[in-house]
């Protein structure tokens, strides 16, 4: 099916504003909006489904925009004027399209399989840059508890750069419930009575906990560690972002399993 809407007072383009603009819209629906080409093509590589698609009426001859229709299966596909386009996307410029799919559902985690815990989490390009890292490191299995910015909001997904389709994301989750059933070593990074990220051994079965930008990890959390962990930092900084600290804490993870041969 294909359709053209010109107008940006049209009832879907509302309910699709709706859709992009409220997490709580998003959750209720079960469905999330992708933007761009890359995410897209990631989605259906993952084996998604793609509800509909909103073509910007500019980026229709783009090559790999006819590619992606002529590999689509069946699909509702809407184009939107340029106008319409900028009024419904998060960019500056607007992208080549955008895509309605089903929100994702993480199959239950392994017991011994290693994870992320990562604890009110709010800023939606860290949290972004912090599953870009876990795919890039191989560690599938990411706790998010309550309070984190949604998983699913478009800047979310676009810092994480198609890593969503390929990690094993469990919303809401209890954390302390969830490291209190966990059989494998508990790591949390703290600044204060920690040892060293690089005196631990990260292989196999381990947790790996952040906690929110200000606040850190909560007292709740942390009395439940094996260890707190902390970067040695030579220079005058005081402290990481916490989407830098988890990188340096996941790729320390990768280059003790290459020094293994893993």
């Amino acid at each position: 099916m294909y359709k053209i809407i010109t107008s940006a007072h049209n009832d879907e383009i509302k309910s699709l504003c709706r859709l992009i603009q409220h997490s709580r819209e998003r959750r209720e629906q079960g469905l999330i909006v992708l933007e761009g080409i890359h995410l897209t093509q990631a989605c259906l590589q993952a084996g998604g489904h793609l509800q509909r698609l909103y073509l910007n009426e500019r980026a229709r001859q783009h090559p790999e925009v006819q590619n992606l229709l002529s590999s689509l299966p069946a699909v509702t596909v809407v184009q939107l004027s340029a106008a319409v386009s900028s009024k419904v996307s998060t960019l500056t410029s607007a992208g080549e399209l955008l895509a309605v799919c089903a929100r994702p559902s993480a199959p239950t985690a392994e017991a011994t399989a290693a994870r992320l815990l990562l604890e009110d989490i709010q800023d939606p390009g860290n949290l972004g840059t912090i599953l870009r890292g876990a795919a890039a490191a191989g560690v599938y299995e990411v706790m998010l508890s309550k309070g984190c910015v949604d998983v699913y909001s478009p800047k979310v997904l676009r810092a994480g750069m198609g890593a969503h389709f390929v990690l094993h994301l469990h919303e809401q989750v209890d954390l302390r419930q969830s490291l209190q059933s966990f059989t494998g070593r508990k790591l949390i990074t703290h600044l204060e009575g920690s040892t060293s990220l690089y005196s631990q051994d990260l292989s196999g079965a381990v947790a790996l906990v952040f906690g929110n930008e200000g606040a850190g990890v909560s007292d709740e959390l942390l009395a439940l560690a094996d260890a707190r962990i902390r970067i040695p930092m030579p220079g005058h900084a005081e402290s990481l972002n916490v989407a830098m600290a988890a990188t340096v804490c996941l790729f320390e993870r990768v280059r003790q399993g290459l020094s293994l041969g893993e």
